[in-house]
């Protein structure tokens, strides 16, 4: 594999690494490549096709310790006592775990909720999926109704706020407007390039595919000169 990436100077002396701009795999004798590209103001990293190579969900929001609850119909509620249904998936961790967004999108709803969720957060990503958090102790700097957030930004912290016996997130997934199982989405691939971004994408690819050819060719030249030795 070969990578392409930013290194960072100050006057003339190294100080850091950058963004990956471009990266090639061969793989059993294909090659798979992934190339950094922005549009509408936000970077991505797409296929030589423009297809991005990433999902558009993570698989959870935080590292958690355990699932203390499951999405059901019919839960008992350790503090009302009684049944009621449950539309979330409840993330036992420690209090203050960091949670973050599973998606880009925008918050929509910010609040407090005393005899329920606590203080949650709701973000839509897009016209079909919006995503809630509920039980937050408290929320990050920045974070406000109206804010856009980008796929695993950081949007507060595990708290036990509300009607809640322990620390723990309680995560919500809905599809059109109705709650689904959060464990069983299928996380549907991110937006591709958009096509009157495809001309100034093409250069970028064939910018960056010439360059990863030279060092291909400058560690054959090198394999070749080590043999001959």
């Amino acid at each position: 594999f070969e990578v392409v990436y930013e290194r960072k100077y100050i006057d003339g002396n190294p100080v850091g690494v950058g963004k990956i701009l471009s990266a090639r795999f061969n793989h059993f004798g294909k090659d798979q490549y992934a190339f950094y590209f922005e549009q509408n103001g936000l970077g991505d990293y797409f296929d030589e096709k423009g297809q991005s190579l990433r999902r558009a969900f993570l698989k959870a929001p935080l590292k958690y310790s355990r699932i203390s609850s499951h999405f059901t119909n019919s839960r008992y509620h350790p503090i009302l006592k009684i049944s009621r249904p449950h539309h979330g998936v409840d993330y036992a961790a420690p209090l203050g775990t960091p949670v973050y967004a599973i998606g880009q999108g925008v918050v929509t709803r910010k609040g407090f909720q005393k005899s329920g969720a606590g203080n949650y957060l709701y973000i839509k990503h897009n016209s079909t999926y919006t995503t809630a958090y509920m039980h937050l102790q408290k929320f990050a700097p920045g974070i406000k109704e109206g804010s856009r957030v980008s796929q695993g930004e950081l949007i507060g912290y595990v708290g036990s706020t509300g009607l809640s016996t322990g620390p723990h997130l309680d995560f919500r997934f809905f599809k059109n407007g109705q709650p689904v199982n959060p464990l069983k989405v299928e996380s549907p691939p991110a937006k591709p390039v958009e096509p009157q971004s495809m001309t100034a994408f093409a250069k970028v690819v064939e910018a960056n595919q010439k360059q990863i050819q030279s060092i291909i060719s400058e560690i054959e030249l090198a394999e070749a000169a080590s043999k001959e030795e």
